[in-house]
């Protein structure tokens, strides 16, 4: 699959992309020019070459904060990903097999999860936990499992009807053996997909939180509370937004950019694309023609 994806031109986009934003995570502590920490009497400072995005009302510098801010962003987004698809793919792919009421009852509570307004939720649980980046995503990521479990569950009826699972389930096999043998091929792509978008999602979820102040103590750095702090100094430093804001835009569009590109090479329609691609090499073989054998007698 991930040479298909890379195949397409989207697919390698959202992958150059996501790969910058994920180099950005691992080094952007250590490429930072300054202590992001560090305050000075040098406050909202304009572009300099000392500081490349200038400076915030403490005097901090901004483009360090950005570098040192990316790996809460990026390391948020991937727990609310992660939580959401152990939390909802497992029992999705389980409710098919487990019976009526194991069905009945992860049904009930996807449907009562997608009824909870996530950010409400999550502010409430944080009150009770205490504020930690941890609790909201973990908090966030059981909230946003739905997707995953109804993703799951449908793909799993799909496949659970096949001549072949029916074969298996008649002959004695566990529903473990039949689940990695059989369902897990098929799940994988449609999960996949919703993992890419899930991703993007977390990344609009940390912002938002972050925005707000919930799930970091001040004054750690993340792109949501760059956002934040610089609302109020806008008449200083009208462009100073655009940086954090154009960073969650650009990862959350190549999340979704690389959910689309592995849609598009998996199941019937990945099936069709190799296809046409198959019958055009074949095409410019055919108009190619063959070629005469060189040399003379």
């Amino acid at each position: 699959m991930v040479r298909r994806v890379l195949a397409l031109t989207s697919g390698r986009i959202a992958v150059v992309i996501l790969a910058a934003i994920a180099l950005l995570a691992l080094l952007g502590p250590w490429l930072a020019p300054q202590n992001p920490l560090a305050t000075s009497d040098n406050a909202l400072a304009a572009v300099s070459g000392t500081h490349w995005l200038g400076t915030d009302y403490l005097g901090r510098d901004v483009f360090s904060r950005l570098l040192d801010g990316s790996r809460i962003s990026v390391l948020g987004s991937l727990e609310v990903a992660l939580v959401a698809l152990v939390v909802g793919a497992v029992p999705g792919i389980l409710s098919v097999y487990l019976g009526r009421a194991f069905e009945w009852f992860t049904l009930r509570i996807a449907d009562t999860l997608v009824a909870l307004p996530f950010l409400l939720f999550a502010i409430a649980v944080i009150a009770l936990l205490g504020n930690g980046l941890t609790q909201a995503m973990l908090v966030t990521g059981v909230l946003v499992s739905p997707l995953f479990y109804r993703v799951s569950r449908a793909a799993t009826l799909a496949v659970a009807r096949s001549p072949y699972v029916e074969a298996a389930i008649v002959s004695g096999a566990s529903v473990g053996w039949i689940v990695r043998r059989h369902v897990w091929t098929k799940v994988l792509p449609p999960i996949t997909v919703a993992l890419a978008q899930t991703i993007g999602v977390g990344f609009v979820i940390v912002s938002s939180l972050t925005f707000l102040g919930i799930g970091v103590q001040p004054p750690e750095p993340t792109w949501g509370g760059l956002l934040a702090s610089d609302l109020g100094y806008l008449s200083h430093r009208p462009w100073a937004p655009v940086a954090p804001a154009l960073l969650i835009m650009v990862t959350v569009w190549a999340c979704n950019l690389l959910a689309d590109a592995i849609r598009d090479v998996s199941g019937e329609a990945g099936r069709a694309l190799a296809n046409d691609r198959k019958a055009r090499a074949n095409r410019r073989e055919a108009a190619a023609g063959p070629h005469p054998a060189g040399g003379s007698r």
